[in-house]
């Protein structure tokens, strides 16, 4: 074998998604976790979080478990996102397979040695991850539009205006309520429930959604073990 194939490391990073709202009345904006580099290369700056495949280990586990490690996160939705293998993305050559996933704001947490940081407004990162948010970001806004796949970043219940925040959040502007209204009413991935929110406002109808409809349609390849939603 060639000696220079076997320097060839491989690992896993995920860009996790969740929403936050910085302060009562604001709209909610896309957030993601980093986790700061303790040691060379890029000692101090932060990263996304990850770590090196297993040699028995499938994909989908590593990221599941690298997310549990650094961040203690376990995410609503799991996708495999892209290879990113620039030969001069590291000091040593590896290839990164990158994870995307939604999280549910209630279901986010501190860690120690991990921060939570406005997607649109990311510090300089360690190796190529700028970069790898950026293609995250774009996938996610294209996805939204023609799949559930914000469905991963709501609770089981909510109003009408809660699911278009969601979506003005990822696309990063204002949806005419009107018109949000009518797309939602012909998808028919909306159930009414009898419930109600309460408030300062007049009650809003809670709905669900159908879950007979999936997050994401990901083709022929997602009912194989490796790359089933979480």
């Amino acid at each position: 074998m060639d000696p220079e194939v076997e320097d060839i490391r491989v690992a896993v990073s995920t860009v996790i998604f969740s929403l936050r709202t910085p302060r009562p009345g604001d709209a909610p904006a896309v957030v993601l976790p980093l986790v700061k580099r303790t040691r060379d290369p890029f000692e101090g700056l932060w990263a996304l979080p990850g770590g090196w495949l297993g040699a028995c280990e499938g994909l989908d586990a590593a990221a599941s478990r690298t997310l549990g490690e650094t961040t203690g996160l376990a995410p609503s939705y799991l996708e495999q996102l892209y290879a990113f293998g620039a030969v001069d993305r590291s000091p040593t050559r590896v290839v990164s397979i990158v994870y995307w996933a939604l999280l549910r704001p209630e279901e986010v947490s501190d860690v120690e040695n991990v921060g939570w940081f406005d997607a649109a407004d990311l510090p300089r990162l360690a190796f190529d991850h700028n970069e790898i948010v950026d293609y995250a970001l774009w996938r996610l806004r294209n996805k939204v539009g023609y799949s559930r796949i914000a469905h991963g970043l709501l609770a089981d219940e909510f109003t009408l205006a809660e699911l278009r925040e969601v979506y003005e959040a990822i696309l990063d502007r204002k949806l005419d309520p009107a018109n949000f209204r009518r797309q939602v009413d012909t998808s028919a991935t909306l159930i009414p429930t009898d419930r109600f929110r309460t408030g300062s406002h007049r009650p809003a109808r809670l709905y669900r959604y159908n879950r007979d409809v999936e997050l994401a349609d990901r083709g022929p390849l997602s009912r194989s073990p490796e790359t089933s939603v979480r």
